[in-house]
């Protein structure tokens, strides 16, 4: 957010320059390119140029300025470094900067962020819970936190975690997490099994490199059918028990259905919105407005962003950005066509996450059939998927 980079500016110290010259805009080019933060850009004809920079950022335009062929001074200097340099005779000042480094210094020893890399799956605010819950939270000393407890407790709880590591850098904890791969039941090879239906479908194609075929394309199996058993046995070889192997492939269908009105009070963005902003000190929360919004009907959106002086150096300070977005609720008649192609693509996106392959396979889609059904103001609609997809899961003897 450019409103920490200005907070953090304003505590650091930055100046307002005068850049004159005939290339202005390849100035602002390079200075974007050379990620130099300029902030409140304000133009005076087209060749002079008035900008907000760092004190870090401003000892690198002398480069830049050569450059373009551009000339530069400062216009005036602000932020705490100064103020405290204005008027460093005054005891009060040198007093309350001793505060504050005392405070940064004091806080140094607290964790005040925690990082979790790694998840794809895994919810990540599920990881930060699981942390608090086993000795690492946000706010807690550092050296009163045991890192391979933490780590042993948080694995022996979540079987979907493969391995955990957490690294304390200034106040930060980086949590990295490798995720489990779930891997499918199998049988030891050296144990007898069946190969077993574990859905509904119709037989199409079936191949057996090991155990008896007992279906054949075009029967109709239900889940827990035996497909492959587990024996062989000839006219001169008595039946013994094998480890069966096989593919088996099958038509299986899909069916979600649902029932909504033709009549439906929907929300309406007006293009109003409210933008207010607050300032949490580990929980203890500055509004920076007033509380009520003018908005009767609103969705709110709250982004928050920790505040941090270096790459790992967390301050217990959160800046919340919350924007209010008015809307209106209207009553929309939808005719039967239009209310049937909605329902039909919310049905198709729920479908496409039930069918699940298995791994390794691919899933062909063959027909879909949509069914519907009016009653007074409702309509209902059901889609079908035929699908053809390997089937079979190992079953032990």
């Amino acid at each position: 957010m450019k409103f920490i980079k200005i907070l953090l500016n304003y505590i650091t110290g930055y100046v307002n320059i005068f850049v004159e010259g005939y290339f202005i805009e390849r100035f602002i080019n390079i200075c974007t390119s050379k990620n130099i933060y300029l902030w409140n850009i304000k133009r005076e004809k087209s060749t002079i140029l008035y900008a907000n920079l760092s004190i870090s950022d401003f000892r690198k335009l002398k480069y830049i300025a050569k450059k373009t062929g551009c000339i530069f001074k400062i216009k005036s200097k602000k932020g705490l470094p100064f103020i405290f340099d204005r008027y460093k005779k005054r005891k009060i000042f040198g007093l309350f900067l001793l505060v504050v480094f005392g405070g940064i210094l004091f806080s140094s020893q607290f964790v005040w962020n925690i990082e979790v890399t790694g998840t794809e799956k895994i919810n990540p605010n599920e990881i930060i819970q699981q942390l608090e819950d086993d000795g690492l939270k946000v706010g807690q000393y550092k050296k009163k936190i045991d890192i391979n407890q933490v780590i042993n407790d948080v694995r022996l709880k979540r079987s979907d975690i493969a391995w955990l590591g957490i690294d304390i850098k200034g106040t930060n904890a980086i949590v990295e997490i490798v995720e489990a791969t779930p891997k499918p039941v199998l049988v030891d090879y050296n144990d007898y099994c069946n190969i077993v239906a574990d859905k509904e479908g119709i037989i199409t194609k079936i191949s057996a490199q090991n155990g008896t075929p007992l279906v054949k394309p075009g029967d109709i199996v239900r889940k827990g059918d035996i497909l492959i058993g587990g024996w062989m046995a000839s006219k001169y070889t008595p039946q013994e028990h094998v480890h069966s192997i096989g593919d088996i492939e099958a038509r299986v269908w899909y069916t979600v259905k649902d029932t909504q009105n033709m009549v439906q009070t929907e929300k309406v963005e007006t293009g109003s919105t409210e933008t207010k902003y607050s300032i949490d000190f580990n929980k203890f929360k500055i509004n920076l407005y007033k509380v009520v919004t003018n908005f009767k009907n609103y969705d709110r959106i709250v982004e928050t962003e920790k505040v941090k002086l270096f790459s790992n150096f967390y301050l217990p300070i959160e800046l919340v950005k919350t924007t209010n977005k008015e809307y209106t609720e209207q009553e929309k008649v939808y005719t039967k066509n239009e209310l049937k192609d909605k329902m039909v693509k919310e049905l198709e996106g729920k479908l496409k996450v039930e069918i699940t392959p298995q791994e390794g396979t691919e899933v062909n889609i063959l027909n879909e059939q949509v069914n519907e059904k009016q009653e007074n103001s409702s309509l209902e609609v059901e889609v079908i998927y035929e699908v053809l997809e390997k089937i079979g899961i190992e079953q032990k003897i």
